[in-house]
């Protein structure tokens, strides 16, 4: 999944990491899986699995060009957006973006 996700926001031009970003851009983008779970069976075996993930922009200037571009890029990877939120860290004064995703995934064998 991560590969899919690294694939779909890379060229967007910022730096895209999983989980934690150490560096000095004021505008990345970070993104972890937080849920997964079977969505369809077959046979007593799971056949198809829901992935839910969470993509965040990080950003010390207006990030608004960025949402509009990660939204495209993840719905064109095949992602369905489920919500977002605006939120601001006041410990190092950077706005963040949280968009929270879902992916359908069919279980190979």
């Amino acid at each position: 999944m991560n590969k899919k996700i690294l694939e779909a926001l890379t060229p967007l031009g910022v730096p895209v990491k999983f989980q934690k970003h150490f560096g000095a851009a004021t505008q990345y983008i970070t993104f972890h899986e937080y849920f997964q779970t079977g969505e369809a069976y077959e046979d007593d075996e799971e056949s198809l699995t829901g992935r839910y993930l969470q993509v965040d922009i990080w950003s010390k200037t207006d990030y608004e060009v960025l949402v509009i571009q990660v939204k495209l890029q993840m719905k064109n990877a095949g992602f369905t957006r489920i919500d977002e939120a605006d939120l601001y860290e006041p410990d190092t004064g950077i706005y963040h973006k949280a968009l929270r995703y879902y992916y359908l995934e069919e279980r190979e064998g």
